[in-house]
């Protein structure tokens, strides 16, 4: 009888364990794509609000139209995975919802300065990257009268820092990380185009971002499966919500690889599909035939879209609570 009885409180214990904290602090995670609505080829970027108001962006790339887009509000500090031009941000849309969800009308150009920079001096919040990638935006800062010492943060891999009360540690990533020459000064990016080389800026990064209410977030970036991902960001950091790239050939992980990610190495509580590289919604609704469909399917626990402008929360557990 008695080990019937610590059978069930177990059983009992986890299911409590399992339930959404509905009534504790909550995190606020809210897609800037594109497209009101919808998730769109572009969409990367997330603003994370944490209980205490900090507020984190993480990769602008073309899809938040500048540090004057409405839907930024306060923002503390911006994480950069990688310098590729979807993610550093090479061009932006004139206006909300500029073109359609399958093709975006990208037509605003702001190169060689990036959205990410624009946005780093606009709102003067400090910009998180790993690598060698600091050195490059010092000099890129400097250059257009912003402080680097104070707009610049390195966290490389497995270092940590401090965002109010947010952690943000970084995590490996297995990517490239070349810079293209449209960011570069004139005569650098002549060279460059010419000779069909790129400049190599260190290691692309994850992030895991642990926030005060205990919600851990693993922020894969663009990567390809990592024995990391078991290692250090569960085994370590005991990641209990993941943001997922799922876009597939040529450049990331697919839906089949990246349920493996999630099913077997991270073992989450939840997940937000990312960087889908298709228009995976219409009428926000899901396209059924799309990769972040598959995804859902073969994933063991809940995949929340990232309808863009949709606001998000999350317990410290993990679970969404609300706006999924």
């Amino acid at each position: 009888m008695k080990k019937l009885v610590v059978a069930l409180s177990l059983a009992v214990g986890a299911c409590v364990s399992t339930a959404p904290d509905t009534q504790g602090p909550r995190v606020k995670i809210t897609p800037l794509g594109s497209h009101d609505g919808e998730f769109c080829p572009f969409d990367r970027a997330l603003v994370f609000e944490d209980p205490d108001g900090t507020r984190i962006l993480y990769d602008a790339g073309r899809t938040v139209r500048g540090p004057d887009d409405p839907r930024l509000g306060k923002i503390d500090a911006v994480l950069l995975s990688h310098v590729h031009v979807d993610h550093l941000g090479d061009l932006i849309q004139p206006s909300a919802n500029a073109g359609a969800c399958q093709k975006p009308d990208m037509s605003v150009k702001v190169t060689p300065n990036s959205n990410t920079v624009n946005i780093v001096l606009g709102k003067q919040a400090p910009l998180l990257v790993g690598g060698e990638m600091h050195s490059f935006f010092q000099v890129k800062v400097k250059s257009l009268g912003g402080d680097p010492a104070k707009l610049v943060r390195l966290v490389r891999l497995g270092a940590q820092t401090m965002v109010g009360k947010v952690m943000v540690a970084g995590v490996p990533a297995v990517h490239s990380n070349a810079l293209a020459p449209a960011f570069m000064a004139p005569e650098q990016s002549k060279f460059f185009e010419g000779s069909g080389l790129s400049p190599y800026l260190g290691d692309a990064s994850g992030f895991v971002v642990r926030f005060s209410n205990g919600l851990t977030v693993y922020l894969s970036g663009d990567t390809g499966i990592t024995a990391e991902q078991d290692l250090v960001v569960r085994g370590h950091y005991k990641a209990n919500l993941v943001v997922m790239n799922i876009g597939g050939f040529p450049f990331t992980t697919g839906p089949t690889e990246s349920a493996y990610v999630v099913n077997d190495l991270v073992k989450p509580n939840s997940v937000i599909a990312s960087h889908a590289n298709e228009p995976a919604t219409m009428n926000g609704k899901l396209v059924e035939t799309s990769r972040t469909a598959a995804f859902i399917k073969a994933a063991r626990m809940p995949v929340h879209v990232p309808l863009s402008g949709r606001t998000m929360e999350f317990d410290g557990g993990g679970r969404c609570v609300s706006g999924c």
